[in-house]
């Protein structure tokens, strides 16, 4: 089974370069995509100069976020090449070649399975799946302080994930293989956002043709979070993308009614004006 992995960067080529020598030379990678989302520093010419026949830098001519950045690249993997299985990673990510292979070999020995992740190491938390949220849930991750037992909510019990297998729900989109041929059925990701909600929409998706996602309980990787967007986007712009992003998986996803939709958005108003504020005394906190 061949298999390509898609990374996106953006203004952080020193991350991406690094996973670049990481995994290289990894065997079971037959296709290496880099696509530079139209960053506005040097990175494309940076990522250019590490392009041999494995490794190929593309880059959009406008950054329409994460969603169109990665569809970008699977498209030109689909075009230049043939390939059975796709990974979706971002830079910052930690992975032994023995880990992608073992999660080739999970697609390849159950038909069932469409799309895989490993356990996700991220400072002193392991990450897995999650359950898709439903209006309840996502109604509540707007109300401050709130959201902490929305989130856990969502999440499985430790039991969940005895045995070398569990299925569930979503997968994080920071690092995971999918077949190709489901990936396609679904029409790849939807490019309704820019950033957030790409793994609900995802499993949404999968969900509906009957397909399936499973975390390998035997592998994990390490997940530098969220290192680029860090890098280029403050706390509150980022709170507004996640909450547009939230109200578009509503509105397509969960096909809640204009009722639901109006006071979702008048409970985020309220929720942003407490941002703000806390925003505010942070940084005046940090001047003192």
């Amino acid at each position: 089974m061949k298999t390509g992995i898609i990374i996106l960067n953006y203004n952080d080529y020193k991350t991406t370069t690094d996973m670049i020598n990481k995994i290289k030379d990894y065997k079971v990678l037959n296709n290496i995509i880099i696509v530079d989302n139209n960053s506005s520093d040097d990175s494309y010419n940076k990522l250019k100069k590490y392009e041999n026949d494995k490794i190929k830098v593309i880059k959009t001519d406008i950054n329409k976020g994460y969603a169109h950045g990665n569809n970008y690249g699977i498209k030109y993997l689909n075009d230049n090449y043939k390939v059975d299985n796709i990974i979706i990673s971002n830079p910052d990510i930690i992975v032994s070649e023995d880990v992608i292979e073992r999660l080739v070999n999970d697609l390849k020995e159950n038909s069932n399975i469409s799309m895989i992740a490993p356990k996700i190491k991220q400072h002193s938390e392991v990450l897995r799946g999650w359950k898709l949220p439903t209006y309840k849930n996502e109604l509540l991750s707007n109300i401050n302080y709130v959201q902490r037992f929305a989130k856990k909510k969502m999440l499985y019990d430790d039991n969940h994930y005895k045995g070398n297998l569990s299925k569930v729900d979503v997968l994080s989109g920071c690092f995971f293989i999918i077949k190709n041929d489901d990936f396609k059925k679904i029409n790849y990701f939807d490019e309704g956002t820019f950033l957030y909600y790409e793994e609900n929409i995802i499993a949404s998706k999968l969900k509906k043709l009957n397909k399936e996602a499973y975390i390998d309980n035997t592998v994990s990787i390490i997940h530098n979070e969220s290192v680029s967007v860090n890098k280029n986007i403050n706390s509150i712009k980022k709170y507004k993308i996640l909450k547009n992003s939230q109200r578009y998986y509503v509105k397509n996803y969960l096909n809640t009614n204009i009722i639901g939709r109006i006071f979702l958005r008048f409970v985020y108003y309220i929720s942003l004006v407490i941002a703000y504020i806390i925003y505010f005394f942070s940084k005046l906190g940090g001047k003192k």
